[in-house]
């Protein structure tokens, strides 16, 4: 049985804006295992925070791990997730769906909230992803 911790964070510039995710995969000695950095387009923070939760999740499962611990900053998401808060918003919901079809592949999970400044790699990274998209951008 295999475990790994997934940072995740989603940044929007603008609400909806210029969007990324960041993803840090760790080993339970605190080892990095994997990083993601990516542009998504142009969207809201919640969907962004949504769509890097579904990534991570994915990734995973194809990195054979069986159990997993999702932290994140988004307090709404972790509360929607973990059954607190329902999910109005409809374009949330199909993102919600998949998060937890995908939650169900693992023989446990814990998904859970931390303040934003315990969450820093992952915010950095989905950062990174809007700065390299639009870098890209200007000098194309």
């Amino acid at each position: 049985m295999s475990k790994v911790i997934v940072y995740t964070d989603g940044a929007s510039r603008g609400n909806p804006g210029h969007a990324g995710i960041g993803i840090v995969f760790v080993d339970e000695k605190g080892n990095v295992l994997n990083e993601i950095s990516e542009y998504i387009g142009e969207t809201t923070n919640n969907i962004a925070e949504y769509t890097a939760l579904v990534t991570a999740l994915k990734n995973a499962l194809e990195m054979n791990f069986d159990e997993i611990e999702v932290i994140s900053d988004s307090e709404l998401m972790v509360k929607q997730i973990n059954g607190e808060y329902q999910v109005k918003n409809q374009g949330l919901k199909p993102l919600y769906t998949e998060a937890c079809e995908l939650l169900k592949e693992f023989k446990n999970y814990t998904v859970r909230h931390v303040k934003r400044e315990h969450n820093q790699k992952a915010d950095d990274l989905a950062n990174r992803g809007i700065d390299e998209a639009l870098d890209e951008e200007m000098y194309a």
